[in-house]
């Protein structure tokens, strides 16, 4: 069983357990402890978003690793993606990102990049949980030259920006489009702005004025409607909003339409296919994607493949089956032939490319993918249940799914991050479906509170 890591790396409420100075401290001399093999000098880039709490952990972490003899390079407040790419441009032996991504502020969360830009694996983090729990470590204490010191990179993020640049098409520039950008306050705010001011874009920029408690708050990928309404009031061509530590967005159209993660992925998807560069015609992404998605794939002669949840699974299924594009419906999009793992802001110039290329709005390219009605709901627990035990449920799903026939599915399923069982249900009739998540959600609560 884990102790520390979830779905996405270690998170929780700052300066409460596992997310304390001390854990992470334990945290950084693990790290550094897996990385001193090596045969060469050790460094490991330490990056964050704009939290308060940012900070301590911080400090914390550098302390750890350095206290282990190896290097830190710090970078400071960068988007996670800008991390993974840093952590692989300078050849360092690990990145940690700081960040809760789209939680909010009072969170705050540790996950781990291996030496190429991605994210550890599952046993690597397991090994990581042992090495603090177990107290290999404790007597391991390198004395006088043999402590590490801390570096601040202080390019890093003009390194990411122009790294960024390269990846939209050289013919192409965004002279006269205007975009609704939206930082969420959060690690973006520093540098997606000048991104799209540079290819030559005209940004009405809001969610630039982190305060360390006002990341996610109200704005962002989880809170579209103020950008969405932006476009709408300005005439806007696009508006893009990122999370927290901007690896994903969501996109609204040229009317104030929100598109999500699943609609930018099948524009996507048929661009690459057109240019012969979707590889295997596969589409990696989760089970939460809705099956319109996949009925798009198919019209358009490929195919989609699901994993777990978790941006991570959809990056090992890719490695692991030779993919090159994936993603999530909340907003991750991966293009493994730029980067690592999802980024916002390069799926963002990735759909403007399209848009330019084909000379259509985000609400034609859009209609490539009609959704099927789905409906998501959280039911918030006291304690931990597995509704495969619980009484009469896993017939109660069987019954829904039978009578959904092959035009409908149903998920249920603990958050990674939060203490929080999701139902997902999708299926023809909205009102039906509705009525089918409300029905197993009151079949948890009812468990959670020991009726």
């Amino acid at each position: 069983m884990r102790k520390l890591f979830g779905t996405d790396g270690v998170r929780g409420v700052a300066n409460i357990h596992p997310m304390t100075a001390e854990t992470a401290l334990q945290i950084g001399r693990s790290i550094a402890f897996l990385v001193k093999d090596m045969k060469h000098d050790h460094r490991i880039v330490i990056g964050k978003d704009t939290r308060l709490s940012g900070y301590m952990i911080e400090n914390a972490l550098a302390a750890g690793i350095c206290s282990m003899g190896v290097d830190v390079l710090l970078v400071g407040p960068l988007p996670t993606p800008g991390i993974a790419f840093i952590t692989s441009s300078m050849r360092a032996d690990a990145g940690v990102v700081i960040s809760a991504s789209h939680n909010p502020f009072q969170d705050n969360g540790i996950k781990i990049f291996s030496r190429n830009g991605f994210k550890l694996p599952d046993g690597k983090e397991l090994e990581i949980e042992d090495l603090i729990f177990s107290q290999k470590m404790e007597a391991l204490r390198p004395t006088a030259e043999e402590i590490g010191k801390a570096t601040r990179i202080d390019d890093a993020k003009g390194r990411y920006i122009v790294s960024l640049k390269n990846t939209f098409p050289r013919q192409h520039t965004l002279d006269g489009l205007h975009i609704v950008l939206d930082c969420a306050h959060g690690a973006t705010y520093s540098v997606a702005p000048h991104v799209f001011e540079e290819l030559g874009a005209k940004v009405t920029a809001i969610g630039v004025n982190p305060d360390g408690t006002n990341i996610n708050h109200q704005c962002g990928a989880l809170h579209p409607q103020r950008m969405a309404e932006m476009v709408k009031e300005l005439g806007a061509d696009l508006g893009v909003a990122l999370d927290g530590d901007g690896d994903r967005l969501i996109v609204a159209d040229e009317k104030g339409n929100i598109v999500d993660g699943d609609h930018t992925m099948a524009i996507c998807a048929a661009d690459l296919m057109r240019q012969r560069k979707l590889r295997k015609k596969t589409l990696a992404t989760t089970v939460m994607s809705n099956m319109g998605l996949e009925v798009a794939m198919e019209k358009m002669g490929g195919k989609m493949i699901r994993t777990a949840v978790g941006d991570r699974y959809v990056v090992e299924a890719m490695r692991a089956k030779g993919y090159n594009f994936g993603g999530e419906q909340s907003g991750h999009l991966i293009f493994l032939d730029h980067n690592t793992t999802g980024d916002g802001i390069l799926a963002a110039l990735q759909l403007l490319a399209v848009m330019i290329k084909r000379n259509k709005p985000i609400s034609e390219l859009s209609k490539i993918m009609e959704s099927f009605p789905q409906v998501l709901k959280n039911v918030r627990t006291g304690q931990r249940i597995d509704t495969q035990r619980l009484a009469g449920f896993p017939e109660k799903v069987t019954s829904m799914e039978q009578k959904l026939g092959e035009r409908g599915r149903i998920l249920v399923r603990p958050s990674g991050t939060e203490p929080v069982i999701r139902v997902m249900i999708e299926g023809e009739d909205e009102d039906e479906i509705n009525s089918m998540a409300d029905e197993l959600c009151e079949l948890i609560r009812k468990e959670d509170a020991g009726e």
